[in-house]
Formats: C-alpha cells, structure tokens, sequence
C-alpha cells in the first residue's frame, strides 16, 4: 500500500507542472478562475498568475477570459489548444503511472530516488545548488525567510515573496533547493567577522582555479557539499586564498533561489 501511495505522489509530479494543469483542468470544468482556485485551494491571484504565466510561453492562448466578474472572479475557458494540452497531459500521466507500476515494483523509497532524478536533470546556470529541508518559513508584508535545513548544522535562510512561497506550496519538512550563483558568495579567512549577511558556511578550500582577472574557489563543506565561489584576483593575492585552508562563505538571504519539485 505504501508504494502504491508513493506511485500515485510521483505522477503527479512530473516535468510538466502538475498544479497548473490542474488549474487547466478545473478552469475548464468550472469554466470561473475563482471556483477552479478554490477547488484547488490556491489563492486567486495565484490561479491568475499561472494563466497568465502559460499564456506567455505559448504560441495561442491557452486559456480564453471572456468575463471579468467583481464577485465570481474572471469567466475563462479553455482554447481549443488548450484542451489538447490538457488532453495529452492527462494521456502522459495515465502512461507514466502504468510505467511507474511496471519498473518500481520492490523499490521502497521510489519517491527519493524521484525527486533526486528532478533535481540532477534541472539546468541552471547557477553553480551551486544545495539541497535540503525547509526547517521554518516567517512571513513578513511582502517577503518571507526560508530556513533550509542542508545538514551538518548547516542551514541557509533566503528571503523571496510571499507569492513565491504559496505558488511554490513550501511547507516545514518539505524539500526545496537553493540555488545560489558562484559570484554572489563573499568568502574570507576570518569566520568572525561583523557582516549584514544572514548566511555563513565554513569550510575548506580544496580546489583553486586562476584566471586573468576572476579566479574560481573550490570550498568543501562538512558532510563532503563543494560550494564554489568567483572571487577577484586581487582578493586571491591579498587573503592568500590556497588549497587547504579553512574559509568561510558569506551569503546573502536575498542572493538564494528557492526551487521546490
């Protein structure tokens, strides 16, 4: 019973966003954005948000506003290539399930080794990206912190939207990524210094690569994680940056990106 749970949890989490052809799907049923939010108990701004977000990345228009309503919200329906969208999309989750039944059979954690293939295939031009458990989540007006727990008494705290947070459903003790570009992370010798960075990781530099004007900066973190860092020349020469020493990484909260499968 408990992998056939998981099976169902994983087809609905394929490449494609389950969530927003879920909207698809209860916009065309409902035919009000209002009542297909609620079904789906998303917020409204939210639900237009994804149309809108769809729309932009098609060709056609995928959803049709016909009717702006006050009370009941926007009256939408489905184009006809929306409608064909929806209908392959509902094909290829009828496949994967049965092919998931197939090939998963005596696999007990189906659902890690899952969301480990999403994140291994996930293409960004970010060099680091750690993941772990969302350990707290504050909302704030217009922004909230995430805490990420990545281990080892280690944690990161990025601060995004509260829209960002609802539209990626972030809980505590779900799993997300932080995804942080190699040239926002300052790096120093010194582990005590007064900085306005929430984020601070120490580790020991294991790898250094020159170049003209930037050079590349290896750092192992416990538990064996590679953070790599772009940091001057200069700073190279006057910190004495070499293999073996220990340093410390600073991180801005508002320098992460959270990515959530």
């Amino acid at each position: 019973m408990q992998n056939h749970i998981s099976l169902t949890h994983i087809a609905d989490r394929t490449s494609v966003d389950s969530t927003r052809m879920e909207l698809l799907a209860e916009i065309d049923h409902c035919g009000s954005l209002l009542r297909a939010a609620k079904r789906l108990s998303i917020s409204y701004e939210v639900a237009w948000n994804a149309v809108h977000a769809m729309n932009n990345v098609s060709a056609h228009p995928l959803v049709i506003c016909s009717v702006q309503d006050s009370v009941r919200g926007a009256s939408m329906q489905l184009s006809p290539l929306g409608r064909q969208l929806l209908y392959v999309w509902r094909c290829s989750q009828n496949a994967y399930q049965r092919y998931l039944t197939q090939t998963t059979l005596g696999i007990d954690n189906i659902d890690q080794i899952h969301r480990l293939l999403l994140t291994i295939n996930m293409k960004s031009s970010a060099r680091n990206q750690l993941r772990g458990t969302i350990n707290s989540i504050h909302h704030g007006p217009v922004n909230g912190e995430v805490r990420l727990d990545i281990g080892n008494n280690m944690y990161l705290s990025a601060t995004i939207t509260n829209e960002a947070i609802e539209d990626l459903q972030l809980q505590e003790g779900k799993d997300a990524l932080a995804i942080i570009k190699a040239s926002f992370i300052i790096l120093s010798p010194d582990d005590n210094i007064r900085m306005s960075t929430r984020n601070r990781l120490t580790g020991t530099i294991i790898k250094l690569i020159p170049g003209t004007i930037h050079s590349e900066l290896k750092l192992e973190l416990p538990g064996g994680k590679i953070l790599t860092a772009v940091v001057t020349c200069e700073s190279i020469k006057e910190f004495s940056f070499a293999p073996g020493q220990p340093c410390t990484a600073y991180i801005k909260a508002s320098d992460i990106i959270i990515s959530a499968n």
